[in-house]
């Protein structure tokens, strides 16, 4: 209770800060139009401050990922009842939101006002296409959440976080059951993933369920040495300790095992029911819900074919400026010559061992302690949580992507982890460790994610609401900055840097390709091993992950895109008076927007430098 006291507090005195200030003035109607100035103010933080609290009161998992244990012994509630109080919730807040009088709000909260809308009226959208999304796919799902978010986001500094720990074990089979139930609902709508990722999510959770205490007692399982280690660092008594420990063995031999047999079943069972196919068009509506989709990630307008036509003239764009650094770096062939040299050249790739896998990971974090004594010659805004890099843990490399991030805790208990997939060193080559630490660190993810969360003067939910055409899109920019910076000065990183940009041009191509076009699985990861140099490994994993979140895959360029053409158009604007920290900081400094707000933001920032 402590806890939600002194963030409502928190969130209170943010709202009160927000407010346009009183001004003295003789005359009553002055007087009288900036009390109700205020009063719509108040009013619009008031709401902010309500729904947001009234989400994050709903989402347990959430509440940990910010370090808040107001319900540190929960799942999230997944059910069908849950999601009808949802939407129930965004159509309330939707018609709270058209009764504001937006012209006694300031710029700011005029800002707020409409990403907050903007925000809902997405969410609503994607409400008629409720069971569409999987439930359960190869690449995340709750077979591998439960391990991960146990292992990563639920620490143990008190008996109380031990005895949370282990009604989470108990809470699996609850949990599961949920899971369950929102798969039979799919399946009788038609809404199936491919065949072949059935096997691989199958795979993942009978890892979770091997080792002690469960089969396989040469080494501990995943979860039951985490737990174990974290009660090893408790100063508590051997009794109290070996409670604690009986009670998690207990849990996982009764509730995780079985809660995890039973989903195993459930999906072996499903699998002979998926039709044949890969992509959304096989679904019920499945035009509809792609074209849903590429609204959500790309916050546009933009069809199928422009996608594809985007991606497409990128592709031969990109394969041009890779032509001149064969000729910098006196490469005689042709680009296919080039691109199979790149991926077989041992020079290129650490080995697949203990030793190989360190110094990978050694090496990114140099590259980004380097990079971050450069930033605040580019940046005025900087982060104050620090940032790690970590490898992908062993239950769930095989089927994680390649590289991804994961935010820091508010309260500062965790940091902001660059994660590196070194399942196969092979789809891990040196030349593209800059780009790769570059995106998912400083100056990519972390400086965006760590900075939203610190950011004051704008409401709490405006941190963390998701447009993944700006994070994905500011990600792909920053890999592109870092070389206006002066890095990547071995020419074959400069490679890496196209490569991993080629990587994202493609994805306009074969993931409009997949879900619009009906291209199989195995034309998509063609397309990528014949344009571009990573290994047949990497692009399988990548076209999987494409097929199981439609549309996702489209955010990166096309976000990168749009920076890009504001930031030329800002410089032409301005000529001398052009400044990266001004650019950068006005992308930043109010969390994540639309791309149509990012635009509106931009043109007024230029405004004001003129005017200056």
């Amino acid at each position: 209770m402590q806890h939600r006291q002194i963030f409502q507090a928190s969130l209170i005195a943010l709202a009160i800060a927000g407010c346009s200030p009183a001004q003295e003035s003789q005359k009553p109607a002055t007087a009288e139009k900036v009390q109700q100035q205020q009063s719509e103010s108040e009013r619009l933080a008031n709401f902010f401050e309500q729904s947001f609290k009234q989400d994050l009161e709903r989402a347990p998992m959430r509440q940990s990922y910010l370090g808040i244990k107001w319900d540190y012994d929960k799942w999230n509630d997944i059910s069908q009842q849950h999601e009808e109080e949802t939407a129930r919730l965004l159509k309330e807040r939707m018609a709270t939101l058209e009764s504001f009088d937006t012209e006694k709000l300031s710029d700011q909260e005029k800002l707020s006002y409409q990403v907050y809308k903007t925000d809902v009226k997405r969410k609503l959208a994607n409400d008629k296409f409720r069971y569409h999304t999987y439930i359960m796919d190869q690449f995340r799902a709750w077979h591998t959440t439960v391990p991960s978010f146990l292992i990563n986001i639920h620490s143990v500094k008190t008996l109380d976080d031990a005895e949370a720990y282990i009604a989470r074990l108990n809470g699996v089979e609850s949990l599961f059951n949920q899971v369950i139930d929102q798969l039979r609902i799919r399946q009788e709508l038609g809404v199936f993933p491919p065949t072949w990722s059935y096997d691989q999510m199958i795979d993942a959770a009978k890892n979770v369920i091997t080792g002690a205490p469960f089969v396989g007692m040469d080494k501990s399982s995943t979860i039951w040495n985490d737990f174990q280690n974290k009660v090893a660092r408790l100063d508590i008594g051997e009794t109290e300790t070996q409670d604690l420990l009986e009670q998690a063995r207990t849990a996982l031999i009764t509730k995780v095992r079985p809660a995890y047999e039973k989903l195993i079943d459930e999906l072996a069972r499903q699998r002979q029911l998926s039709p044949e196919g890969d992509g959304v068009w096989r679904l019920p509506d499945g035009d509809k819900w792609y074209k849903n989709r590429l609204q959500w990630f790309t916050t546009t307008d933009l069809n199928a074919d422009e996608v594809h036509q985007i991606g497409l003239d990128n592709v031969a764009r990109i394969h041009n400026l890779m032509r001149e650094i064969m000729q910098q770096v006196e490469f005689d062939g042709n680009l296919s010559e080039f691109f199979e040299f790149m991926r077989t050249d041992e020079q290129f790739y650490y080995p697949a061992t203990p030793e190989g896998r360190s110094r990978y990971l050694s090496e990114a974090k140099a590259l980004i302690d380097t990079m971050e004594q450069k930033i605040p010659e580019y940046f005025g805004l900087l982060p104050e949580a620090d940032m790690v890099v970590k490898r992908v843990e062993e239950f769930r490399e095989k089927s994680a992507g390649k590289a991804f991030y994961q935010s820091p805790a508010k309260d500062g208990s965790r940091p902001g982890t660059y994660y590196a997939n070194l399942y196969n060193m092979r789809d891990m080559p040196t030349y593209q460790m800059e780009a790769l630490a570059y995106h998912e660190g400083i100056p990519g993810h972390h400086m965006q994610r760590a900075i939203a969360q610190e950011l004051e003067g704008i409401p709490e939910f405006q941190k963390y609401v998701s447009f993944t055409a700006y994070t994905e899109g500011w990600g792909l920019y920053t890999e592109e900055l870092a070389k206006d910076m002066g890095f990547y000065e071995d020419p074959y990183s400069d490679f890496g840097r196209l490569a991993m940009e080629l990587w994202r041009a493609c994805r306009l191509v074969v993931d409009t390709g997949i879900h619009a076009k009906r291209w199989t699985r195995e034309e998509a990861i063609d397309y990528l091993i014949k344009n571009t140099p990573n290994p047949a490994g990497d692009a399988t994993k990548a076209i999987e992950r494409y097929i199981a979140m439609p549309g996702q895959a489209t955010a990166y360029m096309i976000g990168k895109l749009k920076i890009m053409e504001l930031r030329q158009w800002a410089m032409d604007e301005l000529g001398d008076d052009f400044d990266y920290r001004g650019f950068h900081d006005e992308i930043l400094k109010d969390g994540p927007v639309p791309m149509s707000i990012l635009e509106s933001k931009i043109r007024n920032w230029v405004a004001e430098v003129k005017q200056a």
